[in-house]
């Protein structure tokens, strides 16, 4: 029978959460690194058991973590993340030039088929690779070069928090950054162009339709379809049906169109999932009560997945990494929130249970399906 790790990361510690394919019981595992808040935890798609983990504090600093069976035991990988040439300036809150500095790393992608090559998101944003599993990073300078001295950091910082590895094709990557917007490499990140065409940010940028500047905060693919892309803004669902070369809204019927995640059924490309909220002053559900959207028709669309989540008194809020999905023929969703429950559906939304709860505020959920 199939099993299934769910790797969840905290402002305390990281969580591995193991059950069967029936995703009924389950095993709770943590805290690792307790104490430390844990930004981004996946495992490996070439190797289940290769894990690599983003850990840091403000005492400490950052530190990149690696296990090699599971996460039963961890070793400290690589931790020197340099920005390649003179990094320059980009610009700060106040609108004037702020040099580039690195903070800390916000995700790691591993590639598709190389459990040793790995990809990391960082503060002040950038975008790094390592081939030696995690032991050394080279950065890719010429994201930079993208007009980043017009980059601005957002309410959480100039972060670099999506990679999205084109399965079918290894030279291109997406790459979405708050606040500067969304970027694709097609020659294997040797050169950048933002892909930001139909983005309208009118309450946050001088110009609502600039190349640059606009709060991405999630963006999404099905790996049948990597040309057809997702984003959540910081306000607007938007769509992108040629490969970020243009987006349209598709908020549709949607409460709030301001939040963090976006999902992608497992085996249907055309539903996918957000968690709207309040607003960007009011971190919390419409209502206060937690309802999960989900369209089937790629967006416009939307209906209220309630069923086992509360619907009063519900002050949560669910971030950006905190999402995902496994591959079971009945497709399971995940979420984590700020209250430290993690909710688990079976049924592609249409119920949710918690799997856990009171863990501390959950920064990033993962998925791995094991045979």
């Amino acid at each position: 029978m199939s099993q299934v790790r769910v790797l969840v990361g905290t402002r305390k510690g990281a969580f591995i959460l193991s059950s069967d394919e029936r995703r009924e019981a389950w095993e709770v595992s943590g805290p690792h690194f307790a104490g430390w808040e844990v930004y981004h935890l996946k495992g490996s798609p070439a190797d289940p058991n290769r894990l690599y983990a983003s850990q840091s504090t403000g005492w400490f600093g950052q530190l990149i973590q690696r296990s090699d069976d599971g996460g039963q035991s961890w070793e400290p990988a690589g931790n020197e993340f340099v920005y390649e040439g003179v990094p320059g300036t980009h610009q700060w809150y106040d609108g004037s030039q702020h040099p580039w500095e690195f903070k800390r790393i916000w995700h790691l992608e591993p590639s598709l088929t190389d459990p040793d090559i790995v990809y990391a998101g960082g503060e002040d944003a950038a975008l790094f690779r390592s081939s030696d599993g995690g032991q050394t990073w080279q950065e890719f300078g010429g994201l930079r070069s993208a007009k980043g001295h017009l980059w601005q950091p957002g309410a959480g910082g100039l972060c670099l928090h999506t990679i999205l590895l084109d399965p079918g094709n290894p030279n291109r990557i997406f790459v979405a950054i708050s606040a500067a917007g969304a970027f694709r490499t097609d020659d294997g990140g040797e050169t950048w162009q933002p892909i930001n065409q139909g983005l309208e940010s009118g309450y946050e940028l001088p110009d609502p339709k600039a190349e640059v500047g606009h709060c991405v905060h999630c963006l999404a693919m099905h790996r049948s379809r990597p040309e057809v892309l997702f984003m959540q803004k910081h306000w607007d669902v938007m769509r992108s049906d040629n490969a970020g070369e243009q987006w349209s809204k598709v908020s549709g019927n949607l409460p709030s169109d301001f939040g963090f995640p976006i999902a992608v059924h497992a085996h249907e490309p055309e539903t996918i999932y957000v968690v709207p909220i309040k607003s960007d002053s009011e971190h919390y559900p419409p209502e206060a009560r937690l309802r999960v959207y989900r369209s089937r028709t790629g967006g416009h669309e939307w209906e209220a997945l309630t069923e086992g989540l509360p619907q009063s008194h519900c002050y949560v809020n669910v971030l950006r990494d905190a999402m995902a999905v496994d591959s079971f023929d009945s497709c399971g969703i995940y979420f984590g929130t700020t209250g430290g429950q993690v909710y688990a559906s079976t049924n592609a939304g249409d119920s949710w249970a918690p799997i856990v709860r009171d863990l501390p505020s959950v920064l990033s959920v993962e998925v791995q399906v094991l045979s």
